[in-house]
Formats: structure tokens, C-alpha cells, sequence
């Protein structure tokens, strides 16, 4: 590890004790904060997740959150109700910039997701999450409130799979990771580089493109690095991350949108065949497999800055 990264280590790497919510609140004064949800199918965690953050974060005594927005990308369950209900605003994607045709992604909700909303500090945080704790806002938006040179912060956490502890995040481990620490070694510290809780000024993310599919974690930090540079990130522990896991062959597509995002940033040009082919097992007669052919991200929004409407926006 370079040293540069382990001096980064002891300076921005916490936990999330380490910043008392009276200490936050007392910090925040006249900054606003965001918190996001991108939704997919989320019927049974999100719920949970808005209440949590309607109680412990939006009340008259601990008024830390501002706005609570979950973000529908096409739901055909009962999220978008579910969230609501639970105290919610919930914006449907497509109603967001409707100039610009939306497409299938997290990173498409995530981009429109700055126009949706107004906080100086924008939190994200996913809707599949179980046994959700307040921590996982409080401990990515303390830093940035409490340390003005803090620009982005990511979420560090175990991550089970299933009853068996640390074996989560195997994208991260079997292809963000090396991608990493073989190109940018200076993001060898993050614990967590595509987990999907994490926090930024707004001021930051409406700079940077978003990848519009999975690749947008690794985007973002990447990105994030080259713009403001490695004192200005950050990492919080806030314990263990309970959520639903998917099986390996949609991790096999979000590792070739992770591996495609990286190829983009070292060398910003194309793919030669933006193409994944997986296989399975022929359902008719189950003795051969049957090829799968999927088209990999290779879109990305540019800064929201650069979006007329934003720029609108900003003006009025």
C-alpha cells in the first residue's frame, strides 16, 4: 500500500462513534442536507428504511435531514405506495429532465436524482437495505458537516452472505478491488468502493459524469479522486449491511459495466464489442446451455452542471 494511503487511512477512516449526533446537529447550522433512495422493486425494505429516517433524522429535535426523496425507475410492485405512505416523496424517473429520454440503471436515477432535489449535501442510500439503521446517514453526513475540507464520503461496513460473515461484495473483491489497486492505487483504502451508501456535497457530484448502469460507484470515486483529490474522501464505519443479493450471473453483467466503466477512465475510448454473453442451462430439454447475450453500459450522463434545465435552476 502506498504510504500516501496509509496516512489517509488514519486521517479519513472513522467510525461512526466517532461523531456524536448532538456534535453533527450542532455543525449543521444553515446547510441542508438530501437524502436519496433509488428504487427498483423495493415493496419490502423501503418502507422501513423512510421511517427510520422519518423518525430518528426528520423530527423538531433532530431535524438533520431536509428532504427525503426516493426515486421510482419503473417499479411494478408497490414501492412507489409503500414509500409514500412511510413519509416519503417519491419521484417517478421518467418525470425528471423529460427532454432527455431516460434508460434502464441505477446511475440514471442516481444523476437525475440531483435535479429532484436541493440539498447541499446529498446523501444515497439503497432500498433494498434490512434491519436499516439511522447510523448509515448520520455516519456518511457527519464529516461533511463537521470538516469543511471533506468532500465525499463512502460507507464502510461487513457484509454477510446469508449467515456466513464477510463473504459479501464479491464484485468488489473479485473485480473493483484489483481494477483499483492496479490503476488507481490511491483508492486501495476504501473498504467498500462500490457500496451504494455514501454522501457528497452537491457542489462535487453535479462536476462529474455518471455512468447511467453498476458502474457508477466505481465512476464516481474515480472521478471524485481526479477532482478534488484523495484528502478529500472519506470512509465511516457503520457496522454490518444487511440487503438482497443477486445471483451470478447478474453479477457477471454488473462486473463487465465495472470493468467497461474503468477501461472508459483509463483510456476514454470505446469498446471494441460492448457485449456480454452468458450461459444457461436449456430449459426445454436440460442437457445443453443456451447462450445469453446482453448489451454492457456504455452511456454516461454528462455533469448536471452542464444540463440546461439545472442551470435554470440554480439561476432562479
Amino acid at each position: 500500500m502506498l504510504e500516501e494511503v496509509e496516512r489517509w487511512l488514519g486521517r479519513r477512516s472513522w467510525s461512526v462513534t466517532d461523531r456524536p449526533l448532538d456534535q453533527i446537529l450542532a455543525a449543521k447550522r444553515a446547510t441542508t442536507v438530501s437524502v436519496v433512495l433509488p428504487a427498483l422493486n423495493e415493496e419490502a425494505t423501503v418502507g422501513d428504511i423512510v421511517s427510520v429516517i422519518r423518525r430518528e433524522l426528520m423530527s423538531e429535535a433532530v431535524p438533520l435531514v431536509d428532504e427525503l426523496v426516493v426515486v421510482d425507475s419503473g417499479s411494478t410492485d408497490r414501492t412507489a405506495e409503500v414509500a409514500a405512505a412511510a413519509g416519503a416523496r417519491v419521484v417517478a424517473r421518467d418525470t425528471i429532465l423529460p427532454r432527455i429520454p431516460a434508460v434502464p440503471g441505477k446511475g440514471e436515477v442516481l444523476w437525475r436524482s440531483l435535479m429532484a432535489t436541493s440539498g447541499d449535501i446529498v446523501c444515497f442510500v439503497d432500498a433494498d437495505l434490512r434491519d436499516f439503521s439511522a447510523d448509515f446517514v448520520t455516519g456518511i453526513v457527519g464529516p461533511l458537516l463537521t470538516d469543511p475540507d471533506v468532500e465525499f464520503v463512502k460507507a464502510m461496513y461487513d457484509r454477510p452472505l446469508g449467515d456466513t460473515p464477510g463473504q459479501g461484495g464479491r464484485v468488489t473483491e473479485l473485480v473493483a478491488r484489483p481494477l483499483l489497486n492496479l490503476h488507481w492505487p490511491q483508492l486501495a483504502g476504501f473498504v467498500q468502493p462500490l457500496g451504494g451508501e455514501y454522501a457528497a456535497r452537491r457542489s462535487l457530484l453535479e462536476r462529474l459524469p455518471f455512468p447511467v448502469g453498476y458502474g457508477v460507484e466505481l465512476g464516481l470515486l474515480v472521478d471524485a479522486l481526479h477532482t478534488v483529490g484523495l484528502d478529500a474522501l472519506a470512509q465511516v464505519d457503520v457496522g454490518v449491511r444487511k440487503h438482497r443479493h443477486q445471483s451470478g450471473q447478474a453479477l457477471g453483467r454488473m462486473a463487465a459495466a465495472i470493468y467497461r466503466t474503468a477501461q472508459v477512465r483509463l483510456s476514454r475510448g470505446h469498446l471494441v464489442r460492448p457485449r456480454l454473453t452468458q450461459f444457461e442451462r436449456d430449459e426445454q430439454d436440460g442437457t445443453g446451455f443456451v447462450p445469453r447475450t446482453y448489451s454492457v453500459d456504455t452511456e454516461e450522463r454528462p455533469p448536471m452542471a452542464e444540463i440546461a434545465e439545472y442551470a435554470r435552476r440554480r439561476v432562479a
